[in-house]
């Protein structure tokens, strides 16, 4: 990839276990490879059976595929193919426009012999919430979310090195886990849903977290969670 170029970044959210398929068809597309990490989802409750009492939330597999701005619909169109994202409940895949792209290997392009068709998109705008807080605060983000219009999200785990994050476990400094929680929101309710995770979480006091919005140039694969499962 030339890094003087633009490029986009394509997130695919997909059932565990489509992941590696996705890449592999993504870099014969044209796409010099993916990052393919995990999470879990967090669709409506009445949607999945529960074990023992306890609500079953579907394992995820989150992948970023970095690609230049003229590959980018060809790519998209394999990731939509593989991941039967046309079929509602299998996934979603957005676009985030790339500032800036540094570290990448550099290799002669392929032609690639695939046609490109017009994608099953999404004709409404969408934002892209994330939020990063303490770990076991996820449950009460997704229900603020919920509750301002969102429909659900997906949740990974990280950890943070902040100022305010010092914790010392036998006098050794421990750096605490975090929830990290993807909300994928139609542009018009995005401010409100915004405004609903920061007064459930206190986003405001030092050490509990942020949220930033990024806007997602298109979707693939939105469906609501009246109409088929996460």
């Amino acid at each position: 990839m030339d890094p003087n170029k633009k490029h986009k970044l394509i997130v695919a959210i997909v059932k565990k276990g489509y992941a590696t398929k996705i890449v592999t068809a993504a870099k014969k597309a044209g796409a010099h490879g993916g990052t393919i990490i995990f999470g879990r989802g967090s669709a409506e409750k009445t949607l999945y059976e529960s074990i023992f009492g306890i609500a079953y939330q579907p394992e995820k597999e989150i992948i970023f595929i970095a690609v230049g701005e003229e590959e980018l619909d060809i790519v998209l169109q394999a990731v939509t193919r593989e991941g039967d994202l046309d079929i509602p409940g299998r996934g979603i895949a957005f676009v985030l426009d790339l500032a800036k792209i540094v570290g990448t290997v550099h290799r002669p392009s392929t032609t690639c012999d695939m046609e490109v068709s017009s994608l099953p998109e999404t004709k409404k705008k969408y934002d892209l919430i994330v939020t990063i807080v303490n770990k076991g605060i996820a449950p009460d983000v997704i229900m603020a979310s919920k509750a301002a219009g969102a429909e659900g999200g997906t949740i990974l785990t990280g950890r943070g090195s902040g100022i305010h994050e010092t914790a010392k476990i036998f006098g050794f400094p421990i750096e605490p886990e975090k929830d990290i929680i993807l909300t994928l929101i139609e542009e018009g309710k995005t401010e409100q849903v915004l405004q609903a995770i920061e007064a459930e979480t206190a986003l405001e006091e030092p050490g509990r977290g942020i949220a930033f919005v990024l806007s997602v140039e298109k979707t693939v694969g939105i469906c609501h969670l009246m109409g088929c499962a996460e």
